[in-house]
């Protein structure tokens, strides 16, 4: 039986800080895509970078959370709604991971190169490609604002629970004891 209150540091760090890359990097892929300024090229040199330093994240989230104890929902929890957390959490972490990959996919079937700065050039995932281009292009699109919109979701529900329910699942993310 799990008696964790708190999830892991480590995995608390993480998500802390994929958090905050994550709604950067949706907020500068926007950006990106909506300007022909010279601020483009600004949003792309950061907008690579960062969406491999999230899918290193994810996969150091995911062996986090298959190896530290992790805590249990609040057994007041209806079954739909403790079936929703869990797939919303498992829908989340397959996009954080699809996504930097069908980014890389993407410009990688486009002859794109992938620098994350001091000439350091990832090496392409497939070939040159038009016709995958143009299916991981608009994959991209569409997984982001899929992504955006479960992140408000978990967001709105993480709020639930610590403004309305009080049932110690935000605290167990934060690590800060419940009033």
């Amino acid at each position: 039986m799990n008696k964790t209150a708190y999830f892991h540091p480590a995995l608390r760090i993480v998500h802390w800080l994929m958090a905050a890359a994550i709604l950067a990097m949706l907020f500068i892929g926007v950006a990106m895509v909506s300007t022909v300024s010279s601020l483009h090229s600004v949003l792309v040199s950061i907008h690579k970078p960062l969406g491999v330093m999230i899918l290193l994240l994810v996969i150091v989230r995911l062996w986090l959370r298959f190896t530290t104890a992790t805590p249990a929902l609040p057994v007041s929890l209806p079954a739909w709604q403790r079936a929703m957390a869990h797939l919303s959490h498992w829908a989340l972490y397959l996009m954080m991971l699809a996504q930097p990959l069908i980014g890389w996919a993407m410009l990688s079937a486009a002859g794109y190169p992938i620098t994350l700065g001091n000439g350091l050039v990832l090496p392409p995932i497939m070939p040159v490609n038009n016709d995958w281009y143009a299916i991981f292009r608009p994959l991209h699109t569409w997984v982001a604002l899929a992504l955006f919109a479960t992140v408000m979701l978990h967001l709105a529900a993480a709020l639930l629970h610590a403004l309305v329910l009080r049932d110690g699942v935000f605290s167990s993310m934060t690590g800060i004891r419940k009033p």
